[in-house]
């Protein structure tokens, strides 16, 4: 099992940058694969992005690619999110996830961090 913990969230004015960061405890964090997530005010959590636990193949969401990197440190047990040219519409909570191997659902989830995008 792996606990996960984001941070890295705030406020930010548009066309800003911010990264997310989620930290997991646990054994064998290189055999996981993770993937973050957002959810905005009156919608339903959607897929931003995921790597799997090599670090290779990241995975966008067509609404970030080419503005968001996932990375991880499998040495630090972490995750990344860069986020460049951020948009009012970027603004949610943003979740990391984790599962054991490259496919599957997530059962593994944080707590969630703020991003808020001003115009």
């Amino acid at each position: 099992q792996v606990q996960l913990v984001e941070s890295g969230g705030g406020l930010v004015q548009a066309g800003g940058s911010l990264r997310l960061s989620c930290a997991a405890s646990g054994r064998a964090f290189g055999t996981y694969a993770m993937g973050w997530f957002r959810q905005a005010p009156g919608k339903e959590r959607e897929f931003v992005a995921s790597i799997r636990g090599s670090a290779r193949y990241p995975y966008y969401a067509d609404s970030v690619k080419g503005r968001f990197t996932i990375s991880r440190d499998n040495a630090k047990d972490t995750v990344y999110l860069q986020m460049n040219s951020l948009k009012p519409e970027d603004t949610a909570v943003y979740y990391c996830a984790a599962r054991r191997g490259d496919y599957g659902p997530y059962p593994y989830w944080g707590q969630g961090t703020q991003v808020t995008v001003s115009s």
